[in-house]
């Protein structure tokens, strides 16, 4: 078994968009980072106390890895925890595509163990979980989690890391005021059930529920995300315009209720962060206890705003 439980913080820190910088990034934010203006944002979420960083290889392929571990260097690896990932879809041809993969990522990282290690998505899941094992037994890997999985996917996977004497240890799927289909699909009563830290991502819809942007001011023009949100920006206006009105209440702003909202639902949000105020945000939303009354109302809002987020390599719950 593993010898220590994976500790999990309030909120997690994300680096998808930090694939964008460089010339390998594929724009997909259409994000401008500096590793200066990086380094600000990882001391200033060190000073508040958030440790908990996560990447993935596919992330500007590498890249994202790669200025994360460069920027982590001024810190002692014991004070922060890093979570990557495995992609079926970009697997090698080698013996071991897993252990290959990660070799990438601590490479990349500049590390020799990764405390989360996740399988990004759910292709073949007999074949690909019990890669896990080795990597487990041999330190490198100090937890496992499953992203994008349904229930009786996380279930399997659970069930061949199990007969190690291993488990799943965390989930990591698409959740949100706007897309709850883990939770309708009974996945986060499993993991209350089951001891399992559920991470939930896109818990701001790339920024659609910050109620920064509207018609009149769309997302970045180029970007992916403006081309998947723009078109909705109107029918989210009332949700948005709720959770300020919610958010002045607490000194605090929309996304930080969005963010408070993944808390109260007994998740752990995974925030982007690419500029050293949004760790205030990730402060302010830690502080904010909503009601449920408050919960209902968001809820209702969301559902009457009726529209689709699922990402294109997401499949139904």
């Amino acid at each position: 078994m593993t010898i220590d439980n994976l500790k999990t913080p309030k909120v997690a820190l994300g680096t998808w968009a930090w694939g964008d910088s460089g010339e390998t990034g594929n724009r997909y934010f259409g994000s401008h980072l500096t590793p200066a203006g990086l380094e600000e944002v990882v001391d200033k979420a060190h000073a508040a106390g958030f440790t908990l960083w996560d990447t993935a290889l596919v992330y500007g392929m590498g890249r994202s890895e790669t200025v994360l571990g460069e920027v982590l260097k001024r810190y002692a690896r014991s004070d922060y925890q890093l979570s990557t990932k495995f992609n079926p879809r970009i697997a090698g041809t080698g013996d071991d595509p897993v252990a290959d993969m990660l070799e990438q990522s601590l490479a990349n990282l500049g590390t020799d163990y990764i405390d989360l290690y996740w399988i990004h998505n759910p292709a073949d899941v007999a074949r690909w979980t019990p890669h896990l094992i080795p990597l487990l037994k041999n330190g490198k890997a100090k937890h496992v989690g499953v992203s994008n999985h349904n229930l009786s996917e996380i279930k399997l996977a659970d069930q061949i890391l199990g007969e190690a004497g291993f488990r799943v240890e965390a989930i990591q799927n698409h959740y949100s005021l706007l897309y709850r289909s883990s939770e309708q699909a009974g996945i986060l009563d499993y993991c209350r059930n089951h001891g399992v830290s559920f991470f939930a991502y896109m818990v701001l819809e790339q920024g659609a529920l910050t109620g920064k942007y509207s018609s009149e001011n769309p997302l970045p023009e180029g970007s992916s995300r403006a081309k998947n949100y723009n078109s909705m920006l109107p029918q989210l206006k009332a949700l948005t315009d709720k959770l300020a009105s919610i958010g002045q209440m607490h000194g605090a702003a929309a996304p930080d209720v969005a963010t408070a909202w993944a808390i109260a639902k007994g998740t752990i949000p995974i925030i982007g962060v690419t500029k050293p105020h949004y760790i205030d945000s990730l402060v302010q939303a830690n502080s904010i206890t909503l009601t449920s009354n408050d919960i209902a109302e968001l809820e209702a809002l969301a559902d009457a705003a009726n529209v689709d987020t699922r990402g294109f390599w997401e499949q139904q719950m």
